[in-house]
């Protein structure tokens, strides 16, 4: 797990995001869906979500392409600072961490 004394609460990290080289979205997509800003007519409008889609990069770890919980679609998956690494996510960490260990 992580430790609760280096989790940022929403207002606290947003700001960040325009200066993060990247970001890995790790499950709870609906989280990142900036649907929720700039869709007045979402079901989810207004909901509170991570801004991610202001970093440079940003990695979102999915098992398919399906629309998340809310079953809304996430424009934040085809904008073009976006890339999808599909699968299991799990592994797919455990991949990437054998490839920067080998580094």
């Amino acid at each position: 797990g992580v430790p609760y004394d280096v989790v940022l609460e929403m207002e606290e990290i947003n700001d960040d995001f325009e200066e993060t080289d990247t970001v890995l979205v790790i499950g709870a997509n609906d989280t990142v869906n900036s649907a929720a800003i700039d869709d007045p007519n979402s079901i989810i409008a207004g909901m509170p979500v991570l801004e991610v889609w202001h970093a440079k990069n940003v990695v979102i770890f999915k098992r398919t392409m399906a629309a998340g919980y809310a079953g809304v679609d996430n424009p934040v998956f085809f904008k073009p600072n976006t890339a999808m690494l599909l699968g299991d996510a799990k592994d797919t960490c455990d991949k990437l961490k054998a490839a920067l260990l080998e580094k």
